[in-house]
């Protein structure tokens, strides 16, 4: 019996087995892949704190309020920017190797935020940088126990608590572990779409896994979109940071056109819904592509200041400092996932989680930059400090959840008409960018909810032991309820746009619940 069963080895995961570890707690932390394989490994733009002078929290909860559409669960917010200059400093202590100039922190500014308050680690490596002190701590650590490339196919709940989870070995062998505590941090779910800035691990596992125990889930319509993925034929859609825009890269149309003034006076520096939103209206608009032009800032400051991008287009035959870079928006990151509140804690006895698999209120309908890495580092400490204070209680929902009348396919009078296979997976990222992408209306968020319906029955009709499988269905579930919550909030907020209720409806400044 463990203390803590940590499901995800991301920021977020680490920071909750390194806090338990220092008061001499045993973790488990269970990976489907290899220890430092997450989304944070990728992550470029920095983590977002108020450690300047000239800053302070509550500037950064004010830019982070706006940013969020006035979704954002005030409380929350004020945890994640009060507490950030601690974590900062706790990432210091283990060795993370933040830049600096002139002997103090070198901090950067990105879109929606007032001042300069954002991180960097080796430039545009800071993800890498975090996740590789905090393994390496991690593997070195007598009270964390590790499982690598074992797959979690269900959370274990006896009389009403979660006291654990299944594991798939690499073998195929399915084995049981226990914990008092059982921690949900797997990361998101970029995989659902045709393009995505995300790794392949981010299939939504942890989401899926606790939708199905009965746990609640919140903010599912809301995923954010980046607006700079490199758009190059032959190259993947790799993400060039909101850094670079941050230090003065242009966006600017085919006909070389600087024209995100056009769209929103923060031009480059608007929130990310809004400028994605520009980018796929301009390429609509005028047939071409659209670029991101850093040419003016110089070799130097380009070679400085974004090394892993730099490297990456050279390699396809691009060089940065002298060439506009062919950009398009992509599926970035969840603001979704397993409600939670301040300490973590799930409507589910015993069942914590933190990261992206989490929704804590601190994004609203529309994440601000920066803050991901910050949310999993704040959110995973807080689950230690919370469980080791005294008695935990499950969370209570304020307001009940939404009564949706489509939460449940469980008859062939849901599936389509006519012969319905099991998808592929690109069957499956294909039909979520086309109809529950940048843009969506009822039209095809309905003719969406049919086949993922149909796919959901097909699924739960067959043993699947093999892991590619078993993604695939935690995407399909996790796409249907997607669509369901899309559907039913009938405005425009943030990263959901709606192209029949293209308007922000003050009516709907609520979350929509799902149970």
């Amino acid at each position: 019996m463990y203390d803590y069963v940590i499901i995800g080895s991301g920021i977020a995961g680490l920071s909750v087995a390194l806090a338990a570890a220092e008061a001499g707690k045993k973790s488990l932390l269970v990976t489907k892949s290899h220890l430092e394989e997450s989304n944070t490994r990728y992550a470029q733009g920095g983590i977002a704190a108020a450690v300047a002078e000239d800053d302070s929290p509550h500037a950064h909860y004010a830019d982070t309020l706006v940013a969020g559409a006035a979704l954002c669960d005030d409380k929350a917010v004020e945890v994640l920017t009060e507490d950030a200059p601690a974590r900062i400093a706790e990432l210091i202590r283990l060795g993370v190797p933040f830049d600096r100039e002139d002997g103090k922190l070198e901090l950067g500014r990105e879109g929606a935020h007032n001042a300069n308050r954002i991180l960097h680690a080796g430039g545009d490596a800071t993800g890498y940088h975090i996740e590789h002190s905090l393994a390496q701590t991690v593997r070195q650590s007598p009270f964390v126990t590790l499982l690598e490339e074992h797959f979690t196919t269900g959370l274990l709940v006896e009389e009403g608590r979660v006291v654990g989870a299944t594991l798939l070995t690499p073998v195929g062998e399915e084995i049981k572990v226990r914990g008092h505590f059982t921690v949900i941090a797997s990361g998101g779910a970029g995989q659902l779409y045709q393009y995505t800035t995300n790794p392949e691990v981010t299939t939504g596992d942890g989401i899926s896994l606790a939708w199905r125990a009965g746990a609640a889930l919140a903010d599912l319509e809301f995923f954010q979109f980046h607006p700079t993925a490199l758009n190059l034929p032959g190259a993947p859609s790799f993400l060039i940071s909101e850094a670079v825009r941050g230090d003065g890269a242009i966006l600017r149309n085919g006909a070389g056109e600087a024209f995100m003034a056009g769209y929103d006076a923060r031009a480059e520096l608007a929130p990310r819904d809004i400028v994605a939103r520009a980018i796929a209206a301009e390429m609509a608009r005028t047939g071409k592509l659209v670029y991101l032009d850093a040419t003016h800032l110089g070799e130097k400051v380009v070679r400085h200041r974004f090394p892993s991008i730099y490297d990456t287009l050279k390699k396809y035959g691009l060089d940065m400092a002298d060439q506009p870079i062919p950009v398009s928006p992509a599926a970035h990151y969840f603001m979704g996932g397993i409600l939670t509140g301040l300490g973590g804690e799930t409507t589910l006895p015993g069942l914590f989680a933190c990261g992206e698999a989490a929704c804590t209120g601190v994004h609203g309908a529309n994440r601000l930059a920066s803050n991901s890495l910050l949310e999993g580092l704040v959110f995973g400490r807080r689950i230690y400090d919370y469980t080791a204070n005294g008695p935990t209680l499950p969370l209570n929902l304020a307001n009940p959840p939404m009564p949706l009348m489509l939460l449940q396919p469980s008859s062939q009078d849901d599936i389509y008409a006519g012969e319905v296979e099991i998808p592929s997976l690109p069957e499956l990222q294909k039909l979520m960018w086309e109809k529950v992408g940048l843009t969506r209306d009822a039209a095809g968020l309905g003719d969406a909810l049919l086949t993922l319906n149909s796919w959901e029955v097909l699924l739960s009709q067959i043993v699947i032991t093999e892991r590619a499988q078993l993604e695939l269905k935690n995407l399909v579930t996790l796409g249907r309820l997607m669509v369901i919550a899309a559907l039913t909030r009938t405005e425009s907020r943030g990263a959901h746009y709606r192209r029949d209720y293209p308007t922000l409806d003050p009516t709907w400044k609520k979350h929509i619940t799902l149970m």
